[in-house]
């Protein structure tokens, strides 16, 4: 037969109904041996296999997973994916894969063509553009587990893995301040991404510790793409007080700023000093070398999977949401050494 063998066919050729051949194939009882001999014997003749897809749809089982984010394009989520992938792969899973590409529209699509898919649960990082969440909370009422990671709301219970990004940027200012800097700015992220907004505190707080008041003027919020930290630090650096101290939200970003200050020929780490986010291979490539807090990305993909997996295998049962809160480590590079 060309087509794959299904029970009917096998029902059908030895003139017994679908139940008896199903039965016999599970090994229930209640059926005479002569029958359920000539049922496997005909299965094995014709390479029956049975549909798992099938069957997992009616028990709730498809043993899929979807995961959601921005872009893997960032290094941050490309690596953070490839621990979700090992990990889930380990448990007996697999994943669907999908890019909002930072908009809302294409997280409401993805998040439809996931749930249409009979994924079992979703782990997902907001899109900066994601204001509304009723997609989620519909998500969660209809009883699929939803785990965030990185990028978050307050506005939603669920299980959350992240990093401490308040203390990880207030630890990076003090270590601008205890460098010299007297005078730090702050190249942010968009105002509704939950990352950054957790930076811009620790980075006030260091700031207030060290008895400097804050300056709107030093903080700016950028869109995450290069040619705007170029220009933005551009901008910076014609304030009549000049910042010696930039901190950067990610270090894509901070690519950008270095640009910027080799035009204007201000030195690194002599004049301005930096320190970023995310720790990407290239920081140490570049020259100067980047300093970078350095974020425990297979251990957030692992995490995320434990988290999604224990609320799928207690599903229907009140499980508390747990957040997880991983420590950063910063790494000291060339751009915030005091060589200056």
């Amino acid at each position: 037969m060309r087509h794959q063998v299904t029970i009917k066919d096998i029902a059908k050729q030895l003139n017994v109904s679908v139940a008896t051949v199903s039965r016999a194939l599970r090994d229930l009882p209640d059926i005479h041996p002569d029958t359920k001999k000539a049922v496997l014997d005909l299965a094995a003749e014709w390479d029956y296999q049975p549909n798992v897809l099938a069957t997992s749809l009616v028990k709730s089982k498809t043993k899929t997973l979807g995961v959601i984010v921005p872009d893997l394009g960032y290094y941050f989520f490309s690596t953070v994916v490839k621990a979700i992938e090992e990990a889930a792969i380990a448990a007996g899973y697999s994943l669907l894969i999908t890019q909002t590409q930072e908009s809302y529209e294409r997280e409401l699509t993805n998040i439809q063509n996931l749930s249409r898919g009979q994924v079992e649960g979703i782990i997902i990082s907001l899109s900066r553009e994601t204001m509304n969440l009723d997609h989620l909370t519909r998500l969660q009422r209809r009883g699929i587990p939803l785990v965030f990671f990185d990028r978050d709301s307050d506005e939603i219970v669920a299980s959350k893995v992240m990093v401490d990004n308040e203390q990880s940027a207030y630890e990076a200012v003090k270590h601008l301040l205890d460098s010299g800097c007297k005078r730090i700015a702050f190249l942010a992220g968009p105002k509704s991404v939950s990352v950054s907004n957790q930076r811009r505190l620790g980075y006030l707080r260091a700031l207030s510790e060290a008895g400097i008041e804050e300056d709107p003027a030093l903080i700016i919020h950028s869109d995450y793409f290069q040619d705007t930290a170029t220009q933005q630090t551009h901008d910076l650096m014609q304030l009549s007080q000049k910042p010696d101290g930039i901190l950067v939200v990610s270090d894509r970003l901070a690519l950008g700023v270095l640009v910027a200050l080799r035009e204007l020929k201000i030195s690194v780490p002599e004049q301005v000093k930096i320190v970023s986010f995310n720790n990407e291979p290239i920081c140490s490539v570049v020259s100067p070398s980047i300093s970078s807090v350095a974020q425990p990305l297979e251990e957030i993909g692992r995490l995320a999977i434990e988290l999604l997996i224990d609320q799928i295998e207690h599903k229907g049962e009140d499980i508390p949401a747990r957040v997880e809160v991983l420590k950063t480590n910063l790494v000291v590079r060339e751009s915030s050494s005091n060589k200056g």
